[in-house]
């Protein structure tokens, strides 16, 4: 097989700890759009022109996302891909007193981690 498979993901799947609080969070300050809520999950896209939704699934024993321990260094499963210049992100989350780790970079490459309210790891490369 020459070609792939697949074109993106449709999906990622974040535990937390309720959705309606978590969907506004991530519609407040990241800025998502609800596509729709249950009882138990709250769908959102990541913007208008985005295939992938993130869906917010209640968990009843909640645990934050943990990557396990790797000589890679890396700590969380997502990174978000920034519509503006990562500064502008970062600092805009700074504003808005969400936890966020150290702006780091490798070559032209720049990341940080963030953590949502239920403490799950999300980061951000550009």
């Amino acid at each position: 097989m020459t070609e792939p498979l697949f074109k993106g993901m449709e999906g990622v799947f974040i535990p937390v700890k309720n959705p309606v609080k978590s969907m506004k969070w991530y519609e407040n300050i990241l800025g998502f759009k609800q596509v729709y809520y249950e009882e138990n999950a709250a769908v959102m896209k990541i913007s208008e022109g985005s295939e992938t939704v993130v869906c917010l699934v209640k968990m009843n024993d909640h645990q934050p996302m943990h990557f396990p321990d790797n000589s890679f260094g890396v700590g969380k499963y997502y990174n978000f891909i920034p519509s503006s210049p990562i500064e502008d992100v970062y600092a805009h989350l700074q504003a808005m007193n969400v936890e966020v780790g150290r702006l780091d970079g490798e070559g032209d490459t720049r990341f940080f981690t963030f953590y949502d309210p239920d403490g799950n790891p999300l980061g951000v490369c550009q």
